[in-house]
């Protein structure tokens, strides 16, 4: 009886595969490999997600151990939410270049701005960094997690940043943009306002991380997340002496 053979010409073998660019695929997050795939996006789930993120983000943080349970990872695989994400940052760069009186080619170029260098850019950085910092720092002994809780994920870091982005997107560039008049005043209760703007904003954010970090059963120390705010809170008092934080950052932003 003959054997029938484990390979082929026409069909490659496993190893083969395992080199082959289908494996340097598998390594990007499934979030972003799935981000073509509109018709099984749920932008339902997605706009209550980013409603809660704002009225109750503890609760949205209450779903990561459903997902963990069901589908054996930590971070979120329905890109909905990035689609909704860059549709605000669109329509965001839309508003703001009929404010500084732009064409609708630099209309369009800083719409792309705000999505790969405000969001996307700045959001690989965090994640690499907290990931190193998660798992450097605050990782729990390894007698106190399972052994696929042995690391934070970078995708779910990510999704950290993501949920921690849209209160600040909402403060300051949908919230500052309707102050403008406002901010933009050579009065001090003019600059108290716009530091206030960029005080809150920051704050939530990292806020917003600390609280997806600390939902990690396997994460212990997460208080350090906070320590940023100490030295945000001292330079905004700072500021208040005469520091218009608005004025400088919208005149380095769409002026430069």
């Amino acid at each position: 009886m003959s054997i029938l053979p484990l390979t082929s010409p026409a069909y490659p073998n496993h190893s083969t595969m395992a080199s082959s660019p289908v494996s340097f695929s598998s390594r990007i997050p499934l979030i972003f490999r799935r981000i073509h795939r509109f018709q099984q996006m749920d932008f339902e789930v997605a706009l209550w997600q980013l409603s809660y993120l704002c009225l109750a983000p503890k609760r949205v943080y209450r779903n990561v151990y459903y997902h963990k349970q069901t589908k054996n990872t930590w971070a979120r695989d329905d890109p909905a939410i990035l689609i909704l994400l860059f549709g605000c940052l669109l329509v965001a760069a839309l508003a703001w270049s009929m404010v500084y009186s732009y064409t609708f080619f630099d209309a369009v170029k800083l719409g792309i701005i705000m999505i790969l260098r405000d969001f996307l850019l700045v959001g690989v950085v965090m994640a690499s960094l907290m990931r190193l910092l998660a798992n450097r720092v605050l990782l729990a002994p390894s007698s106190h997690s399972s052994p696929t809780d042995a690391s934070v994920e970078w995708a779910y870091v990510f999704d950290v940043h993501t949920n921690a982005f849209f209160p600040l997107f909402l403060t300051l560039y949908v919230a500052q943009l309707l102050l403008l008049p406002i901010i933009l005043k050579e009065k001090w209760v003019c600059l108290l306002v716009g530091n206030s703007l960029y005080l809150v904003g920051f704050a939530q954010y990292i806020y917003g991380v600390y609280l997806g970090l600390s939902a990690l059963p396997f994460l212990i120390r997460a208080e350090i997340l906070l320590s940023p705010l100490l030295p945000l809170f001292a330079g905004y008092i700072v500021s208040l002496l005469g520091f218009n934080v608005a004025s400088y950052v919208l005149r380095a932003y769409f002026l430069s």
